[in-house]
């Protein structure tokens, strides 16, 4: 097996896809994350996204490496005010939808409006709160208004919460659930069922990527990592993805596995504990303190995830700018029962404090019962807290977590654009994603507000500095850690290195399987 780092570069040429444009077969990828929706006004989840990010255009997109977006469909965009209030977007010339449609502004101004007009909780909606108005003066020009100032919509939009959609297959009012998609981005997604996910090259395709492979073939495992694992070592996958976990990654640097890589990229998934703010025990200020005094991140990870994931002491994570190190500066990296003791005992706490963790593995990882299972254990053995574990599907999870059942509960996050407003906006803001009932004046009217505007993302390091702070005060949330990113591949397979950065993108078009 080799570890490798990734070697990042950007491409800014345009290509036209033609049929079997790639020359290097079709690859054959495995995961056990499940994808929720192919329909990009719902799918908010990774597996969601891989479908997004191949099947779809978004005006802009993220090169190979990079955090700043480059146009895509678009032939240029750029602020055309002072405040950052009004960005323009002109369109390439000559885009299709793989059905042979053509692509104009009014797809662009559809695809908006719909997002904000179904506003499903499983989507987007979310990041597109401060979009007032989308305008269409021509065919080719589409202009975006916003409410506040907002630095960041350009990575927004550069996103899977961009992807275009058209407005001549898809209805205004209601999401699309067929398991179809129609879009302008390098494939089509030909089939879609249970098992499996089947792409070809979109012909109709103009932009910056250039497909190296003949399709893709996307198995899904459903939560089954010993089989993913066996379909890689026996060749019926030739790339693992999001859905081998540590136990199976140290399994493959063994002389059983011959043939397969190992290999290591920049990753910036996040795992938190939530608290519900309403709880009657987690809700106490002094409980959660307690918590986190009592954490231990560095056994979390070497006993769980093997020196796959680095112990997170924020909510901004390393690599990003704008991360500090607000958890550990308040409560250190060695668990201190004396002073979880005095944080319960400041609230009159004399008993062993109850409390249930909630988790979900179909949406945030294989290992995240075990998280969970070794935080337990963890607060069991310090005397003072008396703690369960409870795993149920994702659908019924949601559902106990927006009717306030659960106290504490695990929230995994892949970022939708390199940047520190992605873990902290969606979390903090208005409509965010948490529910936890947590409101913090400071972060939501002025902290936010000011980083968003900022386009000089440099100058919002002391400002996204006092957030973290305030988080790590109060703890809203506990960061647990943060992930490296790995991928397992058979080593006749090629382009890998570039599906593993901080944007998240995982780019189909990158792989081939090489013939020497």
């Amino acid at each position: 097996m080799v570890f490798a780092s990734t070697c990042l570069v950007g491409c800014d040429a345009v290509i036209t896809g033609q049929p079997g444009a790639g020359s290097g077969g079709q690859v054959v990828i495995g995961m056990s994350d499940r994808v929720l929706a192919t329909d990009p006004a719902s799918g908010y989840d990774p597996g969601s996204w891989l479908v997004f990010n191949n099947v779809f255009q978004s005006l802009l997109s993220f090169p190979n490496g990079g955090t700043e977006p480059r146009p895509e469909a678009a032939e240029e965009c750029s602020f055309i005010d002072r405040q950052a209030r009004t960005y323009r977007c002109t369109l390439r010339d000559g885009l299709k939808f793989s059905n042979g449609d053509p692509l104009t502004a009014e797809d662009v101004k559809f695809t908006f409006d719909r997002i904000l007009r179904i506003d499903d909780p499983a989507g987007p909606a979310v990041m597109f709160q401060n979009l007032r108005d989308v305008e269409t003066p021509d065919d080719r020009t589409v202009v975006f208004r916003l409410g506040l100032p907002d630095a960041t919509f350009p990575s927004k939009i550069a996103s899977g919460a961009g992807s275009i959609v058209s407005r001549s297959h898809y209805d205004a009012n209601s999401l699309s659930k067929d398991g179809k998609a129609v879009g302008s981005g390098p494939y089509k997604l030909d089939s879609f069922t249970r098992d499996e996910a089947v792409f070809s090259v979109n012909e109709e395709y103009k932009g910056t990527a250039e497909v190296r492979n003949n399709g893709i073939r996307l198995k899904f495992f459903q939560t089954d990592q010993e089989a993913l694992k066996k379909a890689l070592l026996e060749g019926e996958v030739d790339l693992a993805y999001r859905g081998l976990n540590a136990h199976d990654f140290a399994g493959l640097d063994h002389p059983s596995a011959p043939g397969v890589d190992v290999v290591e990229g920049t990753g910036v998934e996040v795992q938190h504990l939530v608290f519900n703010m309403k709880d009657p025990m987690a809700g106490k200020r002094g409980v959660r303190t307690a918590m986190a005094y009592l954490l231990d991140r560095n056994r979390l990870v070497e006993e769980v995830h093997r020196g796959t994931a680095i112990p997170l002491y924020s909510i901004i994570p390393s690599g990003v700018a704008g991360h500090n190190t607000a958890f550990f500066d308040l409560y250190g990296t060695e668990p201190s029962r004396a002073e979880a003791a005095a944080a319960l005992s400041s609230e009159g706490i004399t008993e062993k404090v109850k409390l249930t963790l909630w988790s979900t593995p179909t949406r945030y990882g294989p290992a995240t019962d075990q998280v969970l299972k070794n935080i337990a254990g963890q607060l069991n053995s310090s005397g003072l807290f008396d703690v369960s574990v409870k795993s149920v599907p994702f659908e019924q999870y949601e559902k106990g977590i927006q009717e306030d059942e659960y106290g504490v509960y695990v929230k995994g996050w892949v970022p939708d654009y390199p940047d520190a407003d992605n873990f902290t906006a969606p979390f903090f803001g208005d409509g965010n994603v948490l529910e936890n009932h947590y409101e913090n004046d400071a972060i939501t009217r002025t902290l936010l507000p000011r980083t968003a505007a900022e386009r000089n993302r440099a100058a919002t390091k002391e400002e996204f500095g006092r957030l973290q702070e305030i988080v790590a005060e109060e703890i809203p949330i506990l960061p647990l850690w943060q992930s490296k990113q790995y991928v397992a591949v058979r080593d006749d397979v090629r382009g890998h290195q570039y599906c593993l950065d901080t944007s998240t993108v995982f780019r189909f078009w990158e792989l081939y399987r090489s013939t020497d």
